[in-house]
Formats: C-alpha cells, structure tokens, sequence
C-alpha cells in the first residue's frame, strides 16, 4: 500500500477536525509543557539538558536557546523522561512527546497553526504506526521513535508550509532516520528516542525546504525494510475521522500499560494488609512493564508487581518523585510485591486488566478498560490537577491562560521561562 500522497495530502489541505479532536491538541499542548518542565528539574535529565548548549534560536525547557533540531531533541526527550506524557493505544505510541517538540521548533506562526500542525502529526503518526502494525512493535521497535518521526515531519511540514514536492522528499529523507528499540525502556535511552525522533523528523523537513531530495517512496520502503504488517486500512476515513480522540492522558507517574491494574485496585478499599494479589492483563504488556524486581526508580515505573504494591501500600503512583531508587529497594514494598502475580489473558484487550486481591478467605475482583472516553471537561479538570502538582500552581496557571486565550507566545513563554540561577547550580552540581 502506498500511503505518502495520502498522507501529504492530509498535512496540507485545510483541516476538518471535530471540537474533540481540537481539545485533545491543546489539552496535550499544556500536558506536555508541564511534563517538559518537570522532566527537567529532574535532575538528572536536567545534566543532560543543559550539556546541549549551543546557539540558535528555540527555546527549550533547560532555559537555553538551542538550534532547532537541538531544541526539538532536547525538549521531546525532557518531556518523555518521567514517562508521564500522552499515549495512544492504537499504535502504543506517546504522541506529544516528538511532534510538539518538533512544531515548535519548526515555528508556526500562531495559536491555530500551532494546534493544526500537532494535530497533523499527531493523526499522521498513529496512522503510520497502525500501518506498521503491532508485529512492528512486538519485534522491538519503540513506535514513539518510528511512526512518531514520521509524525513530527509531517507536523513541522505543516507548520513550515512546504509545498506537496518538499513534503514528499521530507518524508524520504526521514524514513533513513526513524529509528528507536524497546529495549532502551527502564533506562535514559526511552526518552531520548522521543527526542531523536523530534529532530530526525524536523530536520528532514528543514533539508527538504533547503532543497535537499529523498526517496519519493521512503515511507513505504521503511515499512519493507522492516518487515512491517503494513495494515492496509490504517488510512481509511483520514481526514473525517479523528483517532486523536482515543488520546490517553496519564495520571500515575509510569509506563501507561500499568494504569488499567492502578485503576482497578483503587476500587479496593480494604486495608493496606492483603495475602496476594494476582493481575490479569494482556500479553502483549509482558514485554513492556512485567519487570519483577526492578532495582532502580526508572525500572519501578515498568513493574506491575512493584506498582501494585506501592497502591496497597498507599505509595502515590501519581506523584514523580515516589519513583526513585531507594523506593525500588524499601524492603516493605519489596516484600509487599513479592505477593503480587501477574499472568496473562487473551480475552482482556491492551487496554483492560483484571485485579484479583486475596485477604484470608475473601476473594475480591476489579477492572477496569482505559479505553472507556472521558468527557473533555473532565480530561481538563484532572490534566489541571496533574500539571499543578507537577510544576507549581503558578507556572501552571500561566500555561493553562495561555490555553484558554490561544495565545501562542504566552503559552511559549510559560513553557520555557528561564531557570532560576539556583536551580541551574543545583542541576549542574
């Protein structure tokens, strides 16, 4: 199947998006922002920020002003690096994490331009990553780092107003840059493949305006290089319908395949004393976040047993800063998750589990489906929540303001507003 004109057509031609479709855009723009802004006051990834330090002219949340595609890489892998960000569950794929990245740095010229260039990219690369098809990732490929830089070509494509010819070579010139393994996940090499992608996909785009040429079919030979499935109804209603509606916002502080279990077990409302716990999910999480014994914070946020065991133990798995390493070794969790199975079931989709908890002869069920749509007012009241405690009502307050009036340089402002000078000693230290 060939799907590159389809797709350039969608990336330029006016947009049609339903007011759903057009909420989730700006309500990721704020969600992303203040996941960015927390993954770099995080210290370690804040080390890594600011040892990018170049001249250029975009902003980033290290509180540099770096060359495009440096800022691209570095604000996409600093607002992946809590793993608190956006997924959708058609392509298992974090969507805001490359593409916004991308766009921004790619420099649209308003609110509107912004929103429809992220809505592009984001629609594009759950499209391609449905394309690609589930064996795509099940061999290994992180889809973030794949169809999201496909994506975020097509989002700065948008935003950059190249013509159909330069979008096509963009896409070319990207298909011999999209890369990313999940085998990088429980380590800093995750989040970096959201920032490769941001910047192997805005800079195809800007080689392309440059005049630089690729294959006309580099999409597609992508997905033959790779021995892709190659879903050949990914495309159908591109356009009218919006996939983007189906975005899941994260509100624990780990990989998102472990949210339908927290979500179950905070039906429970028994003690915090159980005799075991045995989770149900679908298989193909097992390759993702079943690490039994994780050893380090970023391993805990790929661990049903270690999660399950911080909810019973009324551990906040929606605050960052209960992911450390020490928390991965306190022996009460420890021995709270060495009680906790997990076991697959084929009649549970990716995103259902099943939560059985066992206190003496007492026998209790929950589930819960992730995929059950929230209402937008709802999705904005919590995402306001999330972001306050994230980074400070204040900052917070500024972003969400800046949503609410669609004003692309307050939102701009609010995003990447210079680090204190305490802050930077602190992160440099």
């Amino acid at each position: 199947m060939y799907i590159t004109p389809p797709l350039i057509d969608f990336a330029l031609a006016p947009l049609t998006a339903t007011p759903r479709a057009r909420a989730i855009a700006e309500l990721s723009a704020v969600d992303w922002a203040a996941c960015g802004i927390a993954g770099f006051e995080e210290g370690t990834f804040g080390r890594w920020a600011r040892g990018q330090a170049a001249a250029g002219v975009s902003p980033t949340f290290a509180g540099e002003t770096l060359t495009g595609p440096a800022a691209a890489l570095v604000n996409a892998t600093l607002s992946h690096a809590l793993d608190f960000d956006d997924t959708h569950f058609a392509h298992i794929g974090h969507p805001s994490v490359a593409i916004i990245a991308a766009v921004l740095a790619a420099k649209p010229k308003d609110w509107t331009a912004f929103t429809e260039a992220v809505l592009v990219g984001f629609e594009s690369s759950i499209r391609i990553g449905v394309w690609l098809g589930r064996d795509h990732y099940q061999r290994g490929f992180h889809q973030t780092a794949t169809a999201g830089a496909f994506g975020a070509c097509l989002g700065a494509a948008r935003a950059m107003n190249l013509t159909p010819d330069q979008t096509q070579h963009a896409l070319g010139l990207c298909a011999s840059m999209a890369s990313g393994l999940k085998a990088q996940f429980g380590t800093m090499g995750k989040p970096l493949n959201a920032g490769l992608a941001a910047r192997a996909g805005l800079e195809a785009a800007q080689w392309a305006w440059g005049g630089m040429t690729g294959a006309p079919d580099g999409l597609d030979a992508f997905g033959t290089a790779i021995g892709a499935e190659r879903d050949k109804a990914a495309l159908d209603g591109l356009g009218a319908t919006w996939q983007v509606e189906a975005l899941s916002y994260k509100f624990h502080a780990c990989c998102h395949g472990l949210h339908a279990t927290l979500e179950a077990l905070s039906q429970d409302t028994g003690n915090a004393a159980f005799d075991r716990i045995t989770i149900e999910t679908h298989p193909r999480w097992m390759t993702v976040c079943n690490q039994p014994d994780p050893q380090t914070g970023l391993e805990a946020k790929f661990s049903y047993r270690h999660v399950a065991a911080m909810a019973m133990l009324g551990v906040s798995t929606g605050d960052i800063g209960s992911f450390t390493d020490d928390a991965a070794q306190d022996a009460g969790l420890v021995g709270a998750r060495s009680k906790v199975d997990v076991f697959v079931m084929d009649d549970l989709s990716e995103t259902q589990a099943r939560v059985t908890v066992e206190r003496g002869a007492k026998h209790q069920v929950f589930t819960h489906d992730l995929a059950h749509p929230q209402p937008i007012e709802d999705l904005d009241q919590k995402l306001r929540v999330k972001t306050a405690s994230l980074i400070g009502q204040g900052r917070s307050s500024d972003l969400w303001a800046s949503r609410d009036t669609h004003d692309l340089d307050a939102f701009i402002t609010a995003a990447f507003q210079t680090t204190t000078p305490q802050k930077r000693a602190s992160i440099e230290g």
